[in-house]
């Protein structure tokens, strides 16, 4: 299967290093990717043998730009040239979220399915804004266009929705879909400390962003709902019909009215329907031992689908980092494989 890769951040090389890593399981599959085409901003490599994964991932150990790759790398190198090569069968577009514009994203990934290649992303920004348009578009192409990595990495949210979900209708669906927010409050109640101490901590170990604004002010977990809304309940909603509110001014008094309660406070996000319309929401909640996203504590994450024919449907779990999103992307090429594609 030949690959190319847009984005040479965090996730592009955990990527490039686990797709190296899993070379012979993936080999069991029938799965032989190869990687024709990675790009960045300054250019990229395009060699239609087959880029040297260990040759890419040492040049990336000494964080060279992709144009100063030994062999095949080019200042200028863009996805329009890429594509009139007509070498590729899967594009994997990794570049940086944009919740306001989608962009770079959706005009990569439409001039790949226009082009007649496979997508799959991790970009929210174009999933969040223009989903139905690229899914029509990827259908009318009779290519496939995976997305299984934007709402929750490793956590298979979105796909369980989509696969084994399949023929239901989902009339609610609640989740508790941040790992950094997750970590921060657990640290609130076990060690009795407060949300900047906590957040401090969070950031030292790795797991918060030194501007962790998106995570904490609940922007990180509406983006995600949104996704799942409009994916799963065909919907065509906004960041803006979201009614969102984050942690940061959760105080211990609130962790201790939770736990005093036996619950948790947790950043919850939220679709429900009710007299025919769409409430969505964000906000820290109480949750006790009956609900299914009760034991959701550290970086992990869950959803819970409820479905008029399935009943209730929870999926819990799922790593957190660069290299489970990695994880989540190389799932689904493995899937677009079983598939039938490449």
């Amino acid at each position: 299967m030949r690959i190319g890769i847009i984005g040479n951040g965090g996730v592009g090389k955990a990527l490039i290093a686990l797709i190296h890593e899993k070379k012979e399981k993936l080999a069991k599959e029938g799965l032989h990717p190869l990687l024709c085409a990675q790009l960045d901003s300054t250019g990229g490599i395009y060699d239609v043998e087959g880029i040297d994964l260990k040759q890419l991932m040492h040049h990336n150990d000494k964080k060279e730009p992709l144009k100063d790759f030994p062999k095949g790398g080019s200042a200028g190198l863009s996805i329009d040239d890429v594509l009139e090569e007509n070498c590729l069968e899967v594009l994997i577009e990794l570049t940086p979220t944009n919740k306001e514009t989608g962009e770079p994203g959706i005009r990569y990934i439409t001039k790949a399915l226009e082009s007649g290649v496979h997508v799959i992303t991790a970009n929210k920004g174009p999933v969040m804004i223009a989903y139905h348009s690229l899914k029509t578009l990827a259908n009318q192409k009779k290519r496939q266009f995976w997305i299984g990595c934007t709402t929750g990495g490793a956590l298979p949210a979105i796909n369980g929705g989509l696969i084994d979900l399949a023929g239901a209708e989902i009339t609610s669906i609640t989740g508790v879909l941040n790992g950094t927010t997750n970590y921060i409050l657990e640290e609130m109640k076990s060690r009795g400390c407060t949300y900047l101490e906590a957040l401090q901590k969070a950031q030292k170990d790795g797991i918060a962003e030194t501007d962790p604004s998106l995570d904490v002010e609940g922007w990180d977990t509406a983006a995600k709902l949104l996704i799942l809304t409009n994916v799963l309940m065909d919907q065509s909603k906004q960041l803006s019909d979201i009614k969102v509110k984050g942690i940061t001014e959760i105080d211990q008094a609130e962790i201790g009215k939770a736990t005093s309660e036996g619950g948790k406070l947790k950043l919850v996000g939220r679709t429900r329907i009710e007299k025919e319309k769409i409430l969505m929401t964000v906000q820290p909640e109480t949750l006790y031992p009956e609900d299914f996203l009760f034991q959701v504590d550290g970086k992990n994450k869950g959803v819970h689908y409820t479905t008029d024919t399935l009943g209730d449907i929870a999926i819990l779990g799922g790593a957190s980092g660069l290299s489970a999103a990695a994880a989540a992307v190389l799932r689904d090429l493995v899937n677009l494989h079983r598939s039938g594609c490449g």
